[in-house]
């Protein structure tokens, strides 16, 4: 049989950076064997339905370049892909589990559970697990009463029924044989008194139906997979492969949350990282098919996936190595990829009347002076327009008696140079320097303050040749006429 996965997120909100992960997990893995990556929508619990969430995750899911084989956007044929859509076939199996005696009816109002809860707690046993000879329900009040309560249109539920005395043993790829006893397994509802199925019902039967092959997914459903395993075995069906990720958690090893900062995949998007950049970061959380090499593409890390090489402790979110992973991304970025994006950039800021050729130039400048493209123009304003504002600090610092009457004199230099580059900027300035019993150091610092107003940036000459010779020598002449200001203002 051909390997079937599945992503199957709940419509409440964002997408989780965890979620995306497991996603990407799924994706590398089906890619890997030739197998099918499948959305469902697992949207049952509609107390938690939040709108356009679908679009959302599906935007998100695509902006990462997690393509799907099936799912609610492009159809498939075990569809409807909505569990919301599928309920007719959760009836269909619960009076299944009904009629074989694995599951029965129960009729607790919350206010018995609640005393029941309350009555079963302990410090050793704080998850509340339900106990059939102390509830309301079929085994406790028996056919007849059972029926006329039914009958009566009495709300219920409907449970699992847990054997008693009993081993269940799976193996999981990431953690190996993992053994729970009965008596630690809750008798989970099933299907709830609106009609809808729980998360532990629906998943079973959708990943039955649907021929999914393994089940990778987070941590945190473990616990669950015993419930999952007594469905199987209640249906007569064979179980998939089971995966369970780590979790991912902050520096100081809590579990990643939004009260410690953006879990959502669009957040991180709307910052700026990079796609690509961003999916190798996620990729290596919990796992690295290499000690020594920390950038993929994603060809590279579906050829090299390994789901029983995943970690089974933490993940540390670290997003400083994050932002370092963004930046070697947008080193090795094409400038012609740059320049669009700083378009798109400007754009937002209602000033993108620059050409694609000098967005380009721009690009070689700045990409390895960054994390993000938003920055570059704030940090090289002077590149966009002239200088508004002068470092005063570094003017004092620098600005001598005798930088008015040098700066003039280069000024005519450069306006009669004929091929404004950086190699001929550098030598002209460099024999200017010379002549006049100056270190090129001593130039180049009233020049960077002239032309940019700042005291760090691109390479001087770099930026001049960028910048042109109309520009830079229009800057000089505005500078040096108000340099006398400048000289008042610091005093």
């Amino acid at each position: 049989m051909s390997v079937r996965v599945r992503f199957a997120p709940s419509p409440t909100g964002y997408l989780h950076v965890g979620g995306l992960r497991t996603a990407l997990y799924n994706y590398l893995f089906a890619r890997k064997q030739g197998g099918v990556f499948i959305l469902r929508i697992e949207d049952t619990d509609r107390s938690r339905y939040v709108e356009n969430s679908v679009e959302n995750l599906i935007e998100s899911l695509t902006w990462a370049g997690l393509d799907f084989d099936e799912g609610p956007h492009i159809g498939g044929a075990f569809g409807p892909y909505f569990q919301s859509q599928r309920l007719d076939i959760y009836q269909k199996y619960t009076d299944l589990l009904i009629k074989t005696g694995k599951a029965y009816f129960a009729f607790d109002t919350p206010e018995e559970l609640e005393q029941m809860r309350n009555s079963n707690f302990s410090e050793n046993q704080r998850d509340f697990k339900y106990k059939r000879s102390e509830g309301k329900n079929q085994y406790t009040l028996g056919t007849a009463a059972t029926d006329e309560l039914i009958s009566k249109q009495t709300p219920f539920v409907i449970r699992l029924l847990v054997p008693e005395n009993k081993n269940l043993v799976f193996h999981d790829l990431i953690r190996g044989t993992v053994q729970v006893h009965s008596s630690d397994i809750d008798e989970q509802v099933l299907l709830k008194s609106d009609g809808f199925p729980t998360y532990h019902l629906a998943n079973v039967v959708d990943d039955h139906l649907m021929k999914i092959t393994h089940v990778i997914r987070g941590e945190e459903w473990l616990p669950s997979t015993p419930k999952h395993i007594l469905l199987y075995e209640a249906f007569e069906w064979e179980a998939p492969l089971f995966a369970h990720l780590p979790l991912l958690l902050n520096k100081d090893k809590s579990k990643l949350s939004k009260r410690q900062g953006s879990v959502a995949v669009e957040d991180f998007r709307n910052k700026g990282y990079l796609r690509d950049a961003f999916l190798n970061f996620i990729s290596l959380l919990g796992w690295n098919p290499s000690g020594d090499q920390e950038i993929y593409k994603i060809n590279d890390l579906i050829s090299k996936f390994d789901v029983s090489k995943v970690n089974k402790g933490g993940a540390v979110f670290d997003v400083q190595k994050l932002d370092w992973m963004n930046a070697q991304y947008l080193k090795q970025e094409t400038n012609d990829n740059i320049a669009i994006m700083l378009k798109n950039e400007l754009s937002k800021r209602a000033n993108d009347n620059f050409s694609i050729e000098y967005l380009n130039k721009i690009a070689s400048l700045f990409k390895e002076r960054v994390v993000f493209i938003h920055e570059i123009p704030t940090i090289a304003e002077y590149m966009f327009s002239e200088p508004k504002n002068y470092e005063i600090e570094y003017f004092k610092k620098h600005w001598k008696e005798s930088s008015y009457d040098h700066l003039c004199a280069l000024n005519e230099l450069y306006s009669e140079l004929e091929n404004f580059t950086h190699d001929e900027l550098l030598n002209l300035t460099k024999s200017f320097s010379e002549n006049h019993g100056m270190k090129l150091k001593d130039v180049i610092h009233p020049l960077r303050l002239a032309i940019t107003g700042k005291s760090a940036g691109a390479g001087m000459f770099e930026t001049m040749e960028v910048l042109g010779k109309l520009e830079c020598t229009i800057r000089i002449s505005h500078f040096l006429k108000i340099s006398d200001e400048l000289k008042n203002y610091e005093q």
